[in-house]
């Protein structure tokens, strides 16, 4: 039992009648008061298909938790639909719901002093979100993934939403006809779940799998299926048994946990994002963990998985093929993956992967083996340079360029970039830079996928260099490069780059640089006339939230 189960079991006297008093009106009887208080967090929402399954998840979690013996509390957290609001000024808020679902579900479980947690998510921040509160409160605690969505169909080809972004582009370059861009837009997503290629939703879920802090293979399961209702009945057995166990989240959340996990978003062409996100549960968790972590853990992990954006199939696919417990077996097999990390249900990785074979089978071409996979080495790549002193973060694919060298195409905002591209401004060769989109220059840091989706439609996506202080969607594809710090609203170098600016991008063996190629003292005196652009907001959690965050390179919290 946990410690404030302990507290609350001895502490019976006249001074809780209160407290029982109000608990009663929930459903609570004389003998439910020693039993531990388990919380369900649930993002349950009609504002996006990620999170619309998620209520059957929390009523089986539910009924399942009272069986095994707890008084199971539920309460709903907030998300945003990235999809939805992409492109737009919403998407400013996306990066901050992940700090107001992560304060949100502290408060909830810190002011009740619940005894254990069990979070449901669907959406790209629901999962970082619900993992920093679950480090900051170590309680013991489980996620549960609402799982992804099945893919559309047109023409012969599995889609996703990105399809859709990407058709966009292509209609804007004269290269589609409107009417096909129709019914791309009609059948990308056909039900409820999150976006289904490894965009940043799955692969937050692989990452959360990987450091033990959901079940075996419930992070690739699809939304609309049985058996993701069944993984959360099954995770709600497993977290009372965490609770009995007295087993918290810190005990899991171990530096080798984070290591796993880096190596586990290298192997299946994972999200930008987990750099920001994992960064920002380890501080939580009080784990150090640093940029350049990824760049050691990249270079020794090959990328095993071809899944969208940059490959072939989705992460059904995966759930097929053998799912993360498949790519976890094969990293383990050769020597890249920490098999004495522990996991929710008390046992090691190695423990739980013992009956999953070392080699994928040949019947499939989703999972590659360790001798023929598709990129020798990580995609997510950490450039550094005059560009960049804190570092940015790059995603290079196997088969595409690792380097350009062009003009600096210079845009204050996501939306004149998009413009400039739909009209046929960018040429190939350029080098697009979108800054003043950084965590406190956004604010929000918004994901910059309508451009570079803009460009791969257009036909430029293999040409065209692109760097941000903002972020990418995992749907983003090409030679990009995000996270750039300082970020430009700071006044870092991003700020004095100048139209037609030589700017190279070096994503090759042995360089990882970003820089531009102007004299130091012409750089100095730019900076010297340089003034901070005026706060696009001056009050509400925009405002807030941008005069607390930190930068990207430490995963934009707000609580440093």
């Amino acid at each position: 039992m946990s410690d404030n189960f302990r507290s609350r079991s001895i502490t019976e006297g006249l001074e809780r009648a209160p407290n029982r008093a109000m608990l009663r009106a929930v459903g609570f009887r004389d003998g439910d008061f020693v039993k531990p208080i388990v919380g369900i967090a649930s993002a349950h929402s009609t504002i996006t298909p990620c999170n619309a399954g998620l209520d059957r998840l929390a009523r089986r979690a539910e009924d399942s938790l009272r069986r095994a013996g707890a008084m199971p509390q539920t309460f709903g957290t907030i998300t945003v639909s990235d999809g939805i609001s992409m492109g737009t000024e919403g998407m400013r808020y996306s990066l901050v719901s992940r700090e107001v679902i992560a304060d949100s579900i502290e408060a909830a479980c810190g002011a009740r002093r619940m005894d254990g947690l069990l979070a449901i998510g669907g959406c790209d921040k629901n999962m970082p979100g619900a993992m920093i509160a679950i480090a900051r409160l170590d309680i013991p605690a489980i996620f549960v993934y609402g799982g992804t969505i099945k893919p559309g169909h047109y023409g012969g080809r599995d889609l996703t939403v990105v399809s859709v972004f990407e058709a966009v582009g292509a209609a804007g370059a004269g290269r589609m006809q409107q009417d096909e861009l129709l019914e791309i837009e009609r059948r990308a997503c056909p039900g409820a779940g999150s976006c289904g290629g490894m965009f940043t939703a799955n692969t937050m879920s692989a990452s959360l799998e990987a450091m033990g802090m959901s079940l075996p293979r419930s992070s690739t399961m699809a939304a609309e299926d049985q058996e993701t209702a069944d993984s959360a009945a099954r995770s709600a057995e497993v977290l009372f048994d965490a609770v009995r166990a007295r087993r918290t989240p810190r005990q899991i959340l171990t530096r080798k946990a984070f290591e796993n996990a880096i190596a586990v978003v290298m192997a299946i062409g994972g999200s930008t994002n987990a750099v920001l996100h994992l960064l920002a549960i380890a501080r939580a968790a009080g784990v150090p963990l640093a940029i350049d972590d990824f760049e050691a853990v990249r270079t020794r992990v090959p990328v095993l998985c071809d899944l969208k954006p940059s490959g072939r199939y989705v992460t059904t696919d995966l759930h097929r093929a053998g799912g993360i417990p498949q790519v976890l077996k094969i990293l383990l097999a050769n020597g890249v993956l920490h098999g004495d990390a522990l996991t929710i249900d008390g046992r090691t990785v190695a423990h739980v992967l013992k009956d999953v074979p070392a080699r994928p089978s040949p019947d499939q071409d989703v999972i590659h083996p360790w001798d023929r996979p598709l990129s020798p080495q990580g995609h997510i790549v950490i450039l550094r340079g005059n560009l960049a002193p804190e570092g940015a973060v790059a995603k290079v694919s196997g088969h595409g360029p690792h380097e350009i060298t062009g003009p600096a195409r210079v845009f204050d905002s996501e939306e004149a970039c998009l413009a400039a591209i739909l009209a046929g401004a960018v040429h190939a060769g350029d080098v697009v830079v979108i800054r003043y989109e950084g965590p406190k220059g956004g604010p929000g840091m918004r994901e910059m996928l309508a451009p570079t989706a803009a460009l791969i439609g257009a036909g430029l996506g293999g040409s065209v260099g692109l760097i941000t202080d903002g972020r990418f969607s995992g749907g983003t594809h090409g030679l990009v490069v995000g996270h750039v710090a300082p970020e430009a609203a700071l006044g870092g170098p991003l700020a004095l780059v100048r139209e037609g600016d030589s700017i190279t991008i070096d994503a090759a063996a042995g360089r990882r640089e970003l820089r531009i190629n102007v004299s130091d003292p012409e750089l100095a005196a730019r900076k010297a006339k340089w003034k901070p652009p005026a706060p696009r907001y001056t009050s509400g959690v925009l405002a807030k939230y941008a005069r607390l965050v930190s930068s990207s390179s430490q995963g934009a919290v707000t609580d440093a």
